[in-house]
């Protein structure tokens, strides 16, 4: 056979090959997948049609058998899963972008810069800011109005802390709500030394000023909304799960995901009011491929950074002070017991061991024995020894940097024996056999690989503390990403459809720069996503 006819004969063999091989939209190829499927299994290459995978296997395997109109050589990078942060603001996050950043100020002064800089480059009659927090300060006492006033006696200024807890607002904002050193509220604390306000208002009290502050409009949630997902597509979250959503807002994403506009898939809890609860028990689970709303969001008590967090007993550093009840157990067992009746999800943010008891004493009688409600302690963050038993069936959903946020001070709050049952993430796993990852943030920042290392080293980025913060309950690298995968899918009902490369379930996945499984540790934080990919769509 000359070289024409050989070269005609393997044309029509190619051909004859490629017509017999199973269509497909994309096809990716040469990756080092980590499936995180039952096996914990690795891959090579897996084709995708309709959003879905629909193969998985080495890259000869899918070659052989798939052609696919796109096509993605991974050139050997790490493949996972797309992240799943179970925790969240994520329409905060957006709104943030419009507000006065105050994150890692090193002062009030500095927190008071920010604050002029902002006002004389936007001109807000009102001026809102986020992210000051006073244990990062040399002086780490509550700040106060006084400069505030000063600065702007005209225009209400709220700056609230990282946490969400707190505020610290001028007397043009106290006015707006008429708060005077008498005022109270049930579940809040208006702060106030040698007879003067201080500006502070600790958790329920926020409200006597927020709830008469302007209300973000639809269009800028919208424009919020964007602009979240632009951050958290860009450090490889997939879907992200809302702690807290209006009725109005859960509406506008929907409109904004059918339009196609908002391609981020979102879990998302509702926020709790008696308004809330009718409505949406009555509407029953809105499902889609992009919204899951299933779930309602409660707080049971305040933060441990502004002090609010329940304790059992006092606090070390403040004689007496056992922090505040935001939810009264009554409300609590209530509303319990009508979401126990329904197919919806209690999610609940609970801090102080106190709280944590009594979340975890009125699930389990309210849930009497019920297996696979998947009910949510949020933050679960300072625990009894003697109550972990109780999370044998209720689900922790944690955020591993809280504790290397908090190390530098926790022990200075709750002393050396209680400290050890908090951010006590690996007696959390060993309890419920799982454990949901997220950030909170904004209160934290967003990347999911600083999750990731928190989780694992349990040192800030100074590689602080040597050898790191309570080892004993740190998460292995697997244990982790499957907390940001398949367990965080499965709090939220979805593990069927997403968390993990299988066939079957949405094409979510992310493609890094580095092994995250094998790479030094103190790598983990600057790890680089370099695609990320919705249901196929890059």
């Amino acid at each position: 056979m000359n070289k024409k006819l050989l070269l005609i004969f393997l044309l029509i063999t190619v051909f004859a090959c490629e017509k017999d091989k199973l269509q497909a939209d994309l096809i990716v190829t040469n990756a080092n997948i980590y499936t995180v499927n039952n096996d914990f299994n690795k891959a090579e290459a897996f084709a995708v049609k309709d959003g879905k995978i629909i193969a998985v296997g080495s890259t000869s395997e899918i070659d052989n058998k798939y052609k696919a109109i796109d096509t993605l050589n991974a050139k050997g990078k790490t493949l996972v899963p797309g992240f799943i942060d179970a925790h969240c603001h994520f329409l905060g996050l957006g709104l943030n972008q419009q507000t006065v950043d105050l994150v890692g100020t090193k002062s009030f002064e500095e927190m008071m810069k920010r604050v002029l800089d902002f006002q004389n480059t936007k001109h807000k009659k009102f001026i809102f800011g986020r992210g000051w927090d006073q244990n990062d300060w040399e002086d780490k006492q509550f700040p106060n109005k006084n400069l505030l006033d000063k600065l702007f006696p005209n225009i209400p200024v709220a700056l609230l802390r990282i946490d969400g807890h707190a505020i610290l607002a001028n007397q043009a904002a106290l006015d707006l709500g008429k708060v005077t050193k008498n005022s109270k509220i049930d579940g809040g604390e208006v702060v106030v030394e040698n007879g003067k306000l201080t500006g502070v208002l600790i958790d329920n009290a926020e409200q006597l000023v927020m709830n008469h502050w302007p209300k973000p409009t639809k269009i800028e949630q919208a424009k919020a909304l964007l602009e979240a997902q632009k951050i958290c597509f860009d450090l490889g979250l997939t879907t992200v799960d809302d702690a807290g959503l209006s009725k109005e807002s859960i509406e506008i994403i929907e409109n904004l995901q059918e339009s196609g506009k908002l391609k981020m898939r979102i879990y998302a809890m509702v926020s709790h009011s008696e308004e809330n609860l009718d409505y949406f028990l009555n509407k029953g689970i809105t499902k889609t491929d992009r919204l899951n709303v299933r779930s309602f969001k409660f707080y049971a008590d305040g933060a441990l950074g502004s002090r609010g967090a329940m304790l059992k007993e006092p606090y070390s550093d403040k004689p007496g002070h056992l922090g505040l009840l935001v939810t009264d157990l009554e409300t609590l067992k209530k509303a319990a017991e009508r979401i126990a009746d329904s197919e919806f999800q209690m999610n609940t943010h609970a801090i102080g061991d106190s709280a944590n008891r009594a979340v975890l004493e009125t699930y389990n009688k309210v849930l009497k024995g019920k297996n696979d409600r998947r009910w949510r302690v949020e933050h679960a963050q300072i625990v009894s020894t003697e109550d972990f038993d109780f999370y044998k069936n209720i689900m922790p959903s944690i955020q591993p940097t809280h504790a290397t946020s908090d190390m530098y001070w926790a022990e200075d709050r709750i002393g050396s024996e209680r400290v050890k049952g908090a951010y006590a993430y690996k007696k959390l796993l060993e309890a419920y056999g799982k454990v949901a990852l997220g950030t909170d943030f904004p209160v934290e920042r967003v990347s999911p690989f600083l999750t990731f290392y928190a989780a694992v080293a349990r040192q800030d980025l100074d590689q602080y503390p040597e050898g790191g913060f309570q080892m004993e309950n740190a998460l292995s690298r697997e244990e982790a990403l499957k907390g940001m995968t398949i367990w965080a899918a499965y709090s939220n009902f979805e593990e069927n459809e997403k968390g993990s490369i299988e066939v079957g379930k949405f094409a979510d996945f992310i493609i890094l720069d580095k092994d995250i499984m094998t790479v030094d540790a103190n790598e983990i934080p600057n790890i680089k996503v370099l695609k990320t990919v919705v249901g196929g769509e890059i």
